[in-house]
């Protein structure tokens, strides 16, 4: 698969699936697409005048982090599941500093190589 065609599978195919398991690849090309179109958004908020600077935030990018908070924690969880993690785990990202690092820490680990209680490594089955 193409970079971004990981973004369309994750929301066309996993939109709100917390089980199983999810390959680096999928989280991170996830992540980069999800940075790059609120990058966009942001961009057209401030052209159009729509961007908040209190909140930090436009009316278009958070409509589109609300619309992708569910398979945003879907897909971390399921990455949390390929290092053998309960998703649970996720909730490091909420204490400042630490936990966000902690959390990259564990997203960027190797997934373990064979089946374990979330399913079959996802590197051995072809999408």
């Amino acid at each position: 698969m193409k970079w971004y065609e990981w973004y369309i599978y994750v929301i066309k195919n996993k939109y709100a699936t917390f089980e199983g398991r999810a390959r680096r690849k999928e989280y991170w090309y996830f992540v980069l697409m999800n940075i790059i179109i609120l990058f966009g958004l942001s961009f057209i908020d401030g052209l159009t005048g729509t961007f908040n600077t209190d909140a930090s935030m436009g009316l278009l990018s958070g409509i589109y982090t609300l619309a992708i908070l569910i398979p945003s924690f879907a897909v971390a969880i399921r990455r949390l599941h390929d290092s053998n993690l309960s998703g649970w785990w996720i909730l490091l990202v909420f204490i400042p500093i630490f936990g966000a690092i902690t959390f990259i820490i564990l997203c960027v680990r190797d997934s373990t190589p064979e089946e374990n209680k979330y399913g079959p490594n996802q590197k051995a089955i072809s999408i």
